[in-house]
Formats: structure tokens, C-alpha cells, sequence
């Protein structure tokens, strides 16, 4: 007897989750004596909660494959819902809306936290009964989930993508800043990443070589705001510019923090962003060359530009995507699907799997062998691991008048058989 699916995202997008999102369906296909129907749940978690099921198997096959080159999350959405462990109501809800609609599979894509709903709801359904399989599909940017001997994930899928775009971004900001350093010879970038230098440390693989005048301060580069001051100084004494990459964490004092969901700050609500109190510092304190420092902010187009996605990135979310599937149908309940790299000087990786208690709400932090003993650049040992993440080439996004052609689903849901419902999150608001 056949069970259907849910296959469900959280958190932040990425350039290659959807790339993801396909290898489960196509994978799912390719055993109907064993998948039902597939189901998406519309905004994550969420879109469990309110059954709201977005059927996928219906869809077009080129719209399915589409779903390579469609970046971010606008395919089946995503959402920042934490399922917390006093959150009774919720839980007996999933499980009423799986038994509703007969599902035997649920496939939560998504980084640490994700990790650990996809974990409670594995309990919830082994404490109640519940023939059910549920298996974890990793994705985050951030790089940060798993443990800090790379045992349990090499890198998550996303990170390969957003190391790519900021080695292109800032060969082009090194561009800019040749010509316009003058007037304008400091430019200050901000990165994403919360409190785990990944994403900014990913700046040097636009200069492996380290021709450039540029400074990467990481959020665990500790040094105060008056040590970079000195150090962009010195810098301009030598160079007469200074590119600064800067971590969104890099602490720079209270900017009058906002918070999402899951308790994280979130850097691009704050007051006043890191990079402008860096900017207006350092033009206070004075500059050693003419002109001013100036700088920007990089947004959301670091996780969902579909053109600087890697193609080893895009890969590897789709295969390993494919290993949960393989997981579901041989391993069974609880585990979550992984990317391990192979010894060796060429760059090659397995797919395996781990235990969801062992990923849920894991944090990797970034290797202190990693970060410079000046603290403001990243060793030859990070460029050796990151460097193979991020290609060789373009992707190959296809273009219809000049404009990309994404995936666009029709929007079929399935039949509601239940009562409509307010998540327990909500309830006072």
C-alpha cells in the first residue's frame, strides 16, 4: 500500500533549495509502488498546520525541472514557524492532518532548527503510533549546522552558492574601487551571517592570492572597532585604498537589536547596520589617504540570486535530496540526510546519513585555525575547503524575452478534511 508525501522548507531560501525540492519529487516518482501522491506544505510547517497542501504531483515535468534554476523559495514558500516542545495543539494537529490525508513520508528541508522539528515530529508520531517516516534535507547558507569536526556534514547545500556569489561580488567591488579610490578609498561591504563568519570569510576566494587590499572581519575575529580603524590605516599607508568585508555579527556595540522568530537577531532590521557604524567611525576618526570611506550593504540577493549559483552546489542539493529519499525507503524514521567529503586532494564527496538528535539545533562554529593571526583574513586551509564548493563555470539559467524563466506551479491543493486552525504561536496575537 502506497503512502503519499510532505515535503516541507524552513528558515532562509537559498539559491539551489529548490534544486532540492525537485530531487525529492523526481526521486519520489521513480517508486510509485511506493510513493502516493506528493504533497507540498505551502509556507513550511505552516502550511501543515493550516492544510494547506500544494499538490505536486500534478504539476507540469518542465515545470519540475525548472525548479534547478528557480532560486529562493517562492516554489512551495518557506517560513520561520518554530514548533516549540510546549506547543501540544500543534503537534496533534500535524498528526491529525497526516492521518487526514494519508501520509507515510515527510521531508523537511532546512538548516538546525528545521533539523529538530523534523525531529519532534519523528517522536511525536512514533509516541502516538503514527506510521510515519520522516527524514531531514539539509540546507543553510550560513554553513553552521553539524559539528566542528565536520563529521556530520562536510557543508550544507546553499553555502557553495552564496561562497560564489561574494568571490564575484567582490572581484567586482575591487573593479569599482581601483577607479573611484581617489575620492571614495575605503568601501565597506556587510555580509550576511548571524554570529559565524562562513559567508564573510568567503571574500577571499575572489583573491586566493591576496593581491588585493582586503580586510575580512569575521564576527569571531574579536578586535575592537579601533583596532580595524588602525588596521584600514595602515592598509592605506601601503596601498592608498582598503576593501573591508564585515561580518553583520562583527560587534560594533548595541545597534538596537530586532529578533525573529526563532530568537536570532535579525541584522537587517536593526537601527543602524554594522557597516554604516564602521563607515561613519572610520571617516570620524580620520582617514590616512583623500577622500572618504563609503560602503553597502549586500540584501537578500545573497540567497536568492539564481545566477551566481554554483553548479557543484546545485548538484549536491539535488542528490542529497535524492539520499533522503533512498532513506525514507530503506533506513526509515529519523534521520537526516549528509554531504561527506572523501579524503584526498581531489575534491569528491559521499552521501550518507545521520541521526536527527545529532543535527537538531547543532551550531558550527568557524574554525579558529581558520581566521589569521591578524584577524582580519582567513588561512590557506579555509580557501582549500571552500574553494571546490563553488564551480567552475555559469549556471545555465534559461531566458524568454530577455527575462528568466523560473518554475511556476499551478496552485492545486489538495481537498481540506479538517477544521480550519489557528497555530498556537499566533493565538494571543
Amino acid at each position: 500500500m502506497t503512502k503519499n508525501v510532505i515535503v516541507a522548507q524552513s528558515g532562509g531560501p537559498s539559491p539551489v533549495i529548490n534544486s532540492s525540492l525537485r530531487g525529492i519529487i523526481e526521486t519520489c516518482m521513480m517508486f510509485p509502488d511506493k510513493f502516493g501522491k506528493v504533497y507540498g506544505g505551502w509556507h513550511g510547517i505552516e502550511g501543515v498546520l493550516n492544510e494547506e497542501l500544494l499538490d505536486l504531483s500534478s504539476q507540469k515535468e518542465e515545470e519540475i525541472a525548472l525548479l534547478r534554476n528557480t532560486p529562493a523559495a517562492g516554489s512551495i514558500g518557506t517560513c520561520r514557524y518554530k514548533l516549540l516542545d510546549a506547543h501540544k495543539k500543534d503537534f496533534q494537529r500535524i498528526m491529525e492532518v497526516f492521518k487526514a490525508h494519508n501520509i507515510g513520508y515527510f521531508f523537511y528541508i532546512g538548516g538546525n532548527d528545521s533539523q529538530h522539528t523534523a525531529l519532534k515530529v519523528s517522536e511525536m508520531a512514533n509516541s502516538k503510533g503514527l506510521d510515519l517516516v520522516a527524514v531531514g534535507v539539509p540546507k543553510t547558507i550560513d554553513n553552521d549546522m553539524g559539528d566542528n569536526d565536520f563529521k556530520l556534514i562536510d557543508h550544507t547545500p546553499g553555502y557553495g552558492s552564496v561562497a560564489r556569489y561574494w568571490s564575484n561580488i567582490i572581484q567586482n567591488a575591487n573593479e569599482e574601487n581601483m577607479g573611484s579610490a581617489p575620492a571614495d578609498p575605503v568601501l565597506v561591504i556587510q555580509a550576511m551571517g548571524r554570529k559565524i563568519g562562513y559567508i564573510p570569510a568567503a571574500a577571499r576566494l575572489a583573491d586566493p592570492e591576496r593581491i588585493m587590499p582586503l580586510q575580512i572581519y569575521l564576527a569571531e575575529s574579536k578586535i575592537s572597532i579601533d583596532n580595524l580603524v588602525d588596521n584600514v590605516n595602515d592598509q592605506l599607508k601601503r596601498d592608498k585604498r582598503c576593501i573591508v568585508v564585515i561580518s553583520e555579527g562583527f560587534n560594533v556595540g548595541n545597534k538596537g537589536d530586532v529578533k525573529d522568530a526563532f530568537g536570532h537577531i535579525n541584522f537587517g532590521s536593526s537601527k543602524s547596520s554594522v557597516f554604516q557604524t564602521v563607515v561613519n567611525y572610520l571617516n570620524s576618526k580620520g582617514l590616512k589617504a583623500r577622500g572618504t570611506a563609503r560602503g553597502q550593504v549586500m540584501g537578500t540577493d545573497q540567497r536568492d540570486t539564481t545566477a551566481f549559483a554554483s553548479v557543484v552546489d546545485l548538484d549536491e542539493a539535488y542528490k542529497v535530496a535524492q539520499k533522503a529519499v533512498e532513506i525514507a525507503l530503506y533506513d526509515g524514521n529519523g534521520w537526516m540526510a549528509t554531504i561527506l567529503r572523501e579524503s584526498g586532494f581531489i575534491y569528491n564527496v559521499r552521501y550518507d546519513k545521520v541521526p536527527l538528535e545529532k543535527v537538531a539545533l547543532s551550531e558550527r562554529t568557524f574554525p579558529e585555525h581558520w581566521i589569521a593571526k591578524n584577524r582580519y583574513d582567513v588561512t590557506d586551509d579555509f580557501i582549500a575547503y571552500s574553494e571546490p564548493l563553488i564551480g567552475e563555470d555559469w549556471p545555465s539559467v534559461p531566458i524568454i524575452n530577455g527575462r528568466q524563466r523560473f518554475a511556476r506551479f499551478e496552485m492545486k491543493f489538495a481537498d481540506k478534511k479538517l477544521p480550519d486552525y489557528l497555530p498556537e504561536a499566533y493565538e494571543k496575537q
